[in-house]
């Protein structure tokens, strides 16, 4: 257990120190590993296999997330759909779908591979630690307005 405790706090620390440099993302991030890691109590096996797992999901997600499609479908305005030809809008539905595939195919091998790391309680006390921490950082961000 205290193994466990000093990796957490280890990885911890690191990721404070590279979000002091990065920005406000990588400090939201550091607190979401937090979170997670006061809500899971991983054993010292299941994190060391779990982090570089997560980790790498969450780069592949942030990058999918901030690709070309995912910016159309964030920044286009229901004025410039109307006006689109149906050429157009069949072309961007097409990537719509590719989009949508390549998320959930990401999502799904993800999941696949954290069967192999932890139990099936433990995915979903994780999806519902990630979802907590979500809202909590919205209703923080809310209370600030």
């Amino acid at each position: 257990m205290k193994k466990l405790f000093t990796i957490c706090l280890l990885y911890f620390f690191c990721q404070s120190l590279s979000a002091q440099q990065r920005g406000n993302h990588d400090q939201i991030n550091s607190l979401k590993i937090a979170h997670i890691s006061s809500e899971l109590s991983f054993t010292a096996k299941e994190a060391e296999k779990f982090w570089p797992l997560y980790t790498a999901y969450s780069e592949k997600m942030h990058v999918l997330r901030n690709n070309a499609m995912a910016r159309y479908i964030r920044n286009t305005d229901m004025e410039t759909i109307d006006k689109m030809q149906e050429k157009e809008a069949a072309e961007a539905l097409k990537k719509m779908i590719s989009y949508e595939t390549e998320y959930l195919t990401v999502r799904s091998e993800y999941l696949g591979d954290l069967q192999k790391v932890l139990s099936a309680k433990k995915i979903i006390q994780l999806n519902k630690a990630e979802d907590d921490f979500n809202r909590k950082l919205l209703k923080q961000y809310r209370d600030k307005k």
